[in-house]
């Protein structure tokens, strides 16, 4: 029994209709998280999530005092858009939610690269606002400053994470690339420029954008996350 003055914090993460019914604090793979909410006095419950009943997660969000989030930009084809805007009006009614979209937006994107490369891990990073801004620059840059490294602005395990090395020279439509898949299992490829161009198109969509640096060939040895 929850008592009176006790706080509530639903913990919420991603899954079916199914394991939403089915959810408890110790079957999941965030038990731990409960555990410790539960040794300070904290109570907390799962909320299980789905695009296609967010209006009943809604409900139960505004029935707690905050929300812990545990969602993927992207999983399998499923992205934070719907889940996002249902956060912003939680939070707006009163609940505190971690992390707010917005400041997921603010810090916790790869456009975090471009405003801080004046700081100590900065690097010569770019920063490509719409298809015709990286059609425009890319290229030039790819031919004068050897290996890119291409990151859409929101993604996780390596979607949408790309080195790119010209083949042949100068670059243009016709020119093949080498590119890399930054996703585990992935093998190098090699295609028309074009066609690479063509595939990252859809980075752009929903006021998306890409970072590119340049590849670190002792990536093997370690890297500074931001």
């Amino acid at each position: 029994m929850v008592s009176v003055n006790q706080h509530k914090i639903a913990v919420l993460w991603r899954g079916d209709r199914e394991s939403r019914r089915a959810a408890t604090a110790q079957n999941n793979r965030f038990h731990r998280v409960f555990e410790e909410l539960a040794a300070l006095g904290i109570h907390a419950e799962p909320a299980v999530y789905a695009d296609d009943f967010a209006d009943e997660v809604r409900e139960h969000l505004l029935a707690v005092d905050g929300v812990l989030v545990w969602v993927d930009p992207i999983h399998e084809g499923q992205t934070r858009t719907v889940l996002d805007a249902m956060l912003r009006d939680v939070a707006s009614r009163g609940p505190w939610v971690s992390a707010h979209p917005d400041v997921i937006l603010k810090m916790g994107v790869k456009e975090v690269l471009h405003r801080t490369k004046h700081l100590g891990w900065g690097t010569d990073t770019h920063l490509y606002r719409t298809a015709a801004d990286f059609g425009d620059a890319f290229p030039s840059r790819l031919r004068t400053a050897g290996p890119r490294v291409l990151k859409q602005n929101r993604g996780n395990g390596g979607q949408g994470v790309w080195k790119v090395e010209l083949v042949s020279g100068p670059v243009s439509k016709a020119s093949v690339v080498r590119i890399l898949h930054a996703q585990r299992g992935s093998v190098p490829e090699e295609m028309p420029f074009e066609d690479f161009m063509t595939r990252c198109e859809p980075y752009f969509s929903s006021d998306g954008c890409i970072v590119d640096q340049p590849f670190q060939p002792r990536l093997p040895d370690g890297m500074i996350r931001c």
